[in-house]
């Protein structure tokens, strides 16, 4: 899907009457019709705040945490849901209609809501937070099928490209404020260099031997390219793939050979796959422990630290650092 890098705002929005048509399959006929604003001229905003919808709990942050009081940001996918599998409803697409700009985060980790993404990007700015990383910073395993693996937060070096692409797509349909844009994202990316100091501390005290991250899908690839840690999953990059029992005997062979302490559940990715796992270790002689939940996909509760992009990174970080060294598991 191309990108837009966003037309002007209009501050327009589509009449409450049209709703009944907002399914999918609508949205040619409405563009046809000149139903959804084109776009294309800049008007004075003012005091208004710009009206967001952004795909993902850790583009919603992102973006909320650079447009401060200028922005209202609603997130389409909560706490739990699996953007690989998210299927957008009829709310969902007014949603994405009625607002002023719209965010994703892109490499095509919102699967199946890209559809909708490409038929309203040129009638709303719509903007890829990824588009501004350098493609050779992008992972892309050979079982990926020639698509990047699309979880780059989890390298903070990586997420500071997409603090630059949102303050600069804010400041193209809001250039006023550019200098709060400006600032909120320089303050921004000093947090993101701590936090990467942060997980290098916390990483270096994992023996070597241990230094093995199992999970359910495999979502933490930049995490471990970063941070010098091994990173299995028994899923490929999207957790529409199904593990089967030869992927469990082979991680379960790895955990007894390498004496791994600790595997992972992930908050937005069912438990069963990674319980089967454990069981077949503790067959073979050695209890591995369930080291508790990561946020792998989604956030956590908004108002919890783990509901934004950095308070979900530290926990992620210490999660597997104390269990990885045996020292936390879950209750």
């Amino acid at each position: 899907m191309s990108t837009s890098h966003g037309a002007p705002f209009t501050g327009a929005r589509l009449s409450t009457r049209w709703r009944p048509l907002l399914a999918l399959g609508a949205l040619p006929l409405l563009a046809s019709c000149g139903r959804i604003s084109a776009g294309r001229e800049t008007v004075d905003l003012g005091s208004g705040v710009i009206s967001v919808t952004a795909t993902t709990g850790q583009v919603a942050d992102l973006v909320s945490v650079i447009g401060g009081n200028r922005v209202d940001v609603a997130r389409l996918m909560g706490p739990g849901i699996d953007p690989h599998l998210f299927k957008a409803s009829e709310r969902n697409v007014a949603d994405l209609i009625d607002s002023d700009a719209i965010f994703y985060s892109g490499l095509h980790l919102e699967g199946k809501l890209g559809e909708v993404l490409e038929r309203l990007e040129q009638r709303r700015p719509v903007f890829a937070v990824t588009s501004s990383i350098p493609p050779d910073l992008l992972m892309a395993p050979p079982d990926y099928e020639g698509n990047p693996d699309p979880h780059f937060w989890f390298d903070p070096t990586l997420f500071a490209y997409a603090t630059d692409h949102v303050r600069a797509s804010l400041t193209t349909i809001d250039p006023r404020h550019a200098d709060l844009y400006a600032a909120n994202a320089t303050t921004y990316r000093a947090a993101l260099a701590e936090a990467d100091d942060f997980a290098f501390e916390q990483f270096a005290t994992i023996p070597d031997q241990q230094r093995v991250v199992v999970t359910a899908h495999d979502a933490f690839g930049y995490l471990g390219r970063r941070y010098g840690l091994d990173v299995v999953g028994l899923q490929g990059i999207s957790t529409s793939t199904e593990a089967g029992i030869r992927d469990v005997q082979r991680i379960a062979d790895l955990l007894v050979e390498r004496r791994i302490p600790a595997i992972f559940v992930e908050t937005s990715v069912p438990r069963r796959t990674i319980e089967a796992v454990q069981v077949s270790t503790t067959n073979r002689g050695w209890s591995v422990a369930i080291g508790g939940q990561l946020y792998s996909d989604a956030l956590g509760d908004e108002g919890t630290p783990e509901g934004t992009y950095l308070g979900m990174f530290r926990y992620n970080v210490e999660t597997i650092a104390k269990s990885l060294k045996g020292e936390q598991t879950e209750p």
